[in-house]
């Protein structure tokens, strides 16, 4: 949009754009003349732009309607006219450019120029510039040069001669895109501090940051100054020079005012301290001694309002201000406003005079004022802002309160009834205080008594009560829930069938409205909870069920054998199973129930042992008193020899299938010399006092006892060797 960028104007001729926007006072001029097109040169406005300068007049070595423009375009305007010889010059001068030198022409120049006759010691003017070359012609022979050249009297002696004052602040190096620039892929900058490259409002790859040149001069001379600018080596993209307006300027006077707090607002209270009026004087004069009269006139009377002051100040050498103290008079008189006049007066070198007049406010002390407003609340809340604005005295004044904040407001609780006063005080800068109250009164009858809920089960069958008192007019009712944002709601005091949760009840009245919240909670449900025990059995199993519910009165059993039971007993109960069964249990409180399943697995079951006839692989848990077993067989051994050796030491048989054997051994007389039973009772060759037993041969007897207590008898002899 048009309003958004920089405003140019090329309609005013070149003496308007001189004498009515780039002078400033101090400066006569004469002899205005332009070469170039007329598109080249013109006023500009800053208006969003970030140009740095409000506004003035523009030059460039392209058309200047291009500078507004927006997008990535290259600005490019080709004249085909000539260039100058003294900007050619500077091009080639700049040595921190390596192709300077390769530099050989330049064309389409924009060149302005004047004479001019300054009142003052000293010039001064302020400047942009910008370039489409930024950054990618840095240090190469396509640099488009400016400079600004002045001739005439050099109060340092002899003259100036087309002496270029666009330089590198602080350096003797023209200005140019190679002298101005950014670190650039990892190489570092160059005066890289007066560089800018985010252009806002006007179509520049970058530019500098408001450069001031000020030069000497001699008040009365005549100078002649010329501003130009070209372009170098090809006349592609476009720079300019932006000339602040008003800032060319030879001012040997500047008066100026501070208040006791350090502002400029021209105005002095009597018990408030002094006011400072100072009187400047440029640099370049300080080699002289100045005197600077004083006519003090104004309503308030000197020696009377405040103090005298002499007519005669004098600037010493090397002093560039002089400091008026304007210390008023404390009268305690009731005089209302007045006005203190002072004209500053200097005679330059060439005899002018130059003159100023600063005017100065005289006030009694300040009538301090607090606008405070008292606030009446019908309904509480939770917080409620204060506000108290002083006004009348010296700025910068300041709000403190009793509760300790300060500001011009305070945020105070608002929710309890009753009278509550807050104290202000307001201080001036001079010192003075005022001392106030804001009060607040909370006046709120309307309340609510009661809420009351019953639980719901799981069915909605919960309720909500609400009862209030205090009312102004007819209140209304209403309830919402569950949860505070739940649009369902009902406008009465009593809400029934509700399930659980957070409800909301509100009482609105003519002035107020209250709020209050209560939860309906809810019975515990009931829980079925089956256990049984054994857990695991062979049929036909019997187990013994346990009933561990809760928040139940009635339970119902289907055992899954085909029995079933209706009770309110929770004692254990047996049941037998011959086949896997599911077995259910609803617990039941009121019309709430829950149900729980366990289930009835059979083991398999059968004979475990491996030396059974009718061993079963498959079985979990034994059945051993179906296994069936082969008859008891055994071998008979004739001979040992319990001689210790290790080698047949033990007389004993050798059963099958039995599960007992008893062995009997008498000697050829008829005694017994062993007896013992066993799985396999074994004879070492000693009686029962241990000793041993003659060699010789030995009659025996056995009984053994089948698995399935079979019974096979037998005897025989044996022989004893040692």
């Amino acid at each position: 949009m048009a309003f958004l960028q920089i405003q140019l104007d090329n309609t005013p001729s070149p003496a308007q754009l001189v004498t009515n926007t780039l002078m400033g006072s101090g400066v006569s001029v004469s002899n205005v003349t332009f070469q170039g097109s007329n598109l080249q040169r013109g006023k500009f406005t800053q208006n969003t732009s970030n140009i740095g300068l409000f506004n003035g007049v523009v030059l460039s070595n392209g058309e200047i309607s291009d500078i507004s423009s927006s997008g990535s375009a290259d600005i490019t305007t080709a004249f085909f006219t000539p260039g100058d010889a003294a900007l050619l010059a500077t091009a080639k001068s700049v040595t921190t450019n390596p192709d300077a030198a390769l530099i050989d022409e330049t064309s389409d120049a924009a060149i302005l120029e004047f004479d001019f006759i300054p009142t003052g010691n000293n010039v001064q003017f302020r400047f942009v510039f910008a370039s489409e070359e930024y950054t990618d012609y840095i240090n190469s022979a396509y640099n488009d040069v400016f400079a600004f050249y002045l001739t005439g009297q050099n109060p340092a002696g002899g003259n100036y001669t087309n002496q270029n004052m666009a330089l590198v602040p602080g350096t003797q190096l023209p200005i140019t895109v190679s002298t101005i620039y950014p670190p650039i892929s990892g190489a570092p900058g160059l005066n890289q501090q007066f560089y800018l490259g985010n252009p806002i409002g006007h179509a520049f790859n970058g530019f500098t940051t408001p450069i001031s040149v000020q030069f000497p001069v001699v008040c009365g001379q005549v100078y002649h100054f010329k501003f130009a600018i070209a372009d170098c080596s090809d006349s592609s993209f476009d720079s300019a020079i932006f000339l602040e307006g008003g800032s060319f300027t030879s001012e040997p006077l500047q008066v100026s005012y501070e208040q006791p707090n350090g502002t400029g607002n021209q105005t002095l209270y009597e018990s408030c301290g002094s006011g400072k009026v100072v009187i400047s004087r440029p640099a370049g004069a300080t080699g002289l001694i100045d005197t600077v009269k004083v006519q003090q006139l104004g309503s308030a009377l000197p020696g009377f309002d405040y103090d005298t002051l002499a007519s005669n100040q004098i600037f010493a050498v090397g002093e560039d201000s002089l400091i008026l103290m304007i210390n008023p008079v404390v009268d305690g008189i009731t005089e209302g406003q007045e006005t203190i006049q002072l004209v500053i007066q200097l005679a330059s070198l060439c005899g002018s005079i130059y003159s100023d007049t600063i005017l100065i406010h005289l006030m009694d002390p300040p009538n301090l004022q607090i606008n405070e407003t008292d606030t009446l609340l019908r309904c509480k809340q939770d917080s409620i802002a204060l506000f108290a604005i002083p006004n009348g005295g010296m700025p910068p004044m300041t709000i403190s309160w009793s509760t300790g904040a300060t500001g011009n407001s305070i945020t105070v609780p608002a929710d309890s009834n009753g009278v509550f006063n807050y104290i202000v005080t307001s201080t001036e800068f001079c010192g003075s205080s005022k001392i106030d109250s804001v009060t607040l009164v909370i006046n709120q009858t309307l309340k609510v008594d009661t809420t009351y809920s019953e639980p719901a089960t799981c069915e909605p069958v919960g309720v909500v009560y609400g009862f209030g008192s205090g009312f102004t007019g007819v209140p209304l009712y209403h309830w919402n829930g569950p949860g505070q944002s739940n649009p369902a709601g009902i406008d009465a005091t009593v809400w029934t069938e509700r399930s659980p949760g957070w409800y909301y009840f509100t009482i609105t009245d003519d002035v107020c409205t209250v709020m209050d919240s209560v939860l309906v909670g809810m019975k515990q449900p009931p829980q079925a909870q089956a256990q049984f025990q054994p857990q695991v059995g062979c049929a036909p199993f019997t187990t013994t069920f346990f009933n561990n519910s809760q928040n139940a009165s009635f339970y119902k059993w289907n055992f899954g054998n085909g029995q079933l039971l209706e009770t309110s007993s929770t004692t254990p109960i047996e049941q037998t199973y011959t086949q896997d069964a599911l077995v259910q249990l609803i617990a039941i409180e009121g019309e709430c129930t829950d149900t729980t399943t366990v289930a009835i697995v059979l083991a398999h079951c059968g004979c475990m042992d491996i030396n059974a006839l009718n061993f079963d692989p498959q079985a979990v848990l034994p059945l051993n008193n179906l296994c069936k077993y082969p008859d008891p067989t055994v071998t008979e051994h004739n001979v040992f020899t319990p001689n210790g050796d290790g080698d047949n030491d033990f007389f004993f048989l050798s059963p099958k299938n039995t599960k007992s054997v008893e062995l009997i051994v008498i000697n050829r007389w008829g005694d017994v010399v062993f007896q013992n039973k066993g799985v396999n009772p074994a004879w070492n060759g000693r009686n029962e006092n241990g000793e041993f037993v003659a060699e010789g041969v030995y009659f025996y007897r056995y009984t053994l006892i089948g698995k399935e207590d079979q019974v096979l008898e037998g005897e025989g002899f044996l022989h004893l060797m040692r």
